[in-house]
């Protein structure tokens, strides 16, 4: 029996080693052929039109204020007796909050009374000076008729007669004068008992027990009583966004201590001037007089005012809120990144690019609704679960 042929030991892995070779560059050609077959990554960002609540509305900053505050002031100078509230305190309409020493006022009203007696004394004497006046002149004027007398004794009885009338003429309008004083002065005694003129709370006490008060020039402040069950939120709207606010449109705020809370009402009524316009210098500068302290760039705005009920107190005066005033909102309605609109055509629709099925983008018009720069609402031209291009990707960074 012959032997099988057996190869040499080197010809043997010559041979391994080719199919080795053939094999890794097999996997080299599929690997090139599948990398340059695979479809180009897109070059741009997409979003997807989706169903969402959405708000268009206009923010403002606003400041909390009382619905209705006053101060309570003296009217008369003295030294403030004695202070009848505590900061805090619930206070009735006509509840005495405060009273100034009143010697001074009483002073006063004893020497109006005192000057009213004089004069009422006076009058009573002269009406019996009046009675002799009058018998004399009826003496004279009968001894005439009989030239018992001479005609210069009558005129002068007659002349006596008229200027004693005249006399109480005058001292009626004193004695009417010297009563004004009395009630000036009874009045000023009144205006030492100082009482509050509405129902509220005291949130100021600006002058303590002690001070001396004077009323000649200004109406010095004693306390300040404001209604805070109902807050007037004071919003400041800009002049871009005040010709898209009206009153009647529903707004709602936030405060910092309570970011996630939101606060509800409805614009009253919009300021029809902004408030430079009480400053001496605004005032001047629109009269056609010149001001050095208003510049052309500086921001205008004007108030929005609104209420807002505060029953349990929560919000205080000079709060500081964030607000915004609704101009339109809609529930459940199909929307797109703002950004992913492109021109607006002559008709109002915008041309935007839907990413088909093939990965590539094509465009179409649809028509948008509201539009807060953040979030289009699509009225027509797009369904939802469709993607639109929302940003072109950015270019890579060039190499070191």
């Amino acid at each position: 029996m012959s032997e099988p042929t057996r190869q040499p030991p080197g010809k043997s892995r010559k041979k391994r080693y080719i199919w080795i070779a053939l094999a890794v560059a097999a996997i080299l050609l599929l690997g090139k052929v599948l990398f340059f077959s695979a479809p180009p990554k897109p070059d741009f960002a997409t979003a997807e039109a989706r169903l969402a609540d959405m708000e268009d509305s206009v923010l403002a900053s606003g400041t909390l204020e009382a619905v209705r505050q006053v101060s309570v002031g003296a009217q008369v100078s003295g030294q403030l007796k004695s202070l009848k509230v505590q900061l805090g305190d619930e206070v009735q309409q006509g509840q005495l909050v405060a009273e100034i020493d009143d010697m001074t006022q009483q002073n006063d009203l004893r020497n109006a009374q005192a000057a009213l007696a004089t004069r009422k004394a006076e009058r009573q004497a002269k009406l019996a000076t009046l009675k002799q006046a009058e018998l004399a002149y009826a003496r004279q004027r009968q001894m005439l008729s009989r030239d018992a007398s001479s005609r210069e004794d009558f005129e002068q009885a007659e002349a006596n007669l008229k200027v004693t009338r005249a006399e109480i003429a005058a001292l009626d309008a004193q004695i009417a004068q010297a009563e004004i004083e009395v009630d000036k002065a009874r009045v000023n005694l009144g205006y030492t008992r100082i009482s509050s003129p509405m129902d509220g709370k005291v949130v100021a006490i600006v002058t303590k027990e002690g001070q001396t008060v004077n009323s000649i020039q200004t109406a010095p402040t004693i306390i300040k009583v404001a209604q805070v069950d109902t807050m007037t939120v004071k919003a400041q709207i800009s002049e871009a966004d005040v010709t898209r606010v009206r009153p009647g449109q529903k707004v709602y705020f936030t405060i910092l201590g309570e970011p996630d809370k939101r606060y509800y009402g409805t614009l009253r009524a919009i300021e029809p001037a902004p408030d430079s316009i009480q400053r001496d210098e605004s005032t001047s500068a629109l009269t056609g007089a010149s001001s050095t302290t208003t510049g052309t760039s500086a921001a205008v705005y004007y108030n929005g005012l609104f209420e807002v009920p505060n029953p349990d107190e929560t919000l205080r005066i000079s709060m500081t809120a964030q607000v915004f005033i609704v101009l339109g909102e809609a529930r459940q309605t199909l929307v797109i990144p703002s950004s992913a609109l492109g021109k607006r055509g002559e008709d109002g629709r915008y041309t935007v690019r839907v990413v088909g099925a093939d990965n590539q983008p094509v465009e179409r018009q649809i028509k948008v609704g509201m539009n807060n720069n953040v979030t289009a609402q699509v009225l027509e031209g797009l369904s939802a679960g469709e993607k639109v291009v929302s940003a072109e990707a950015a270019a890579p960074a060039a190499p070191q």
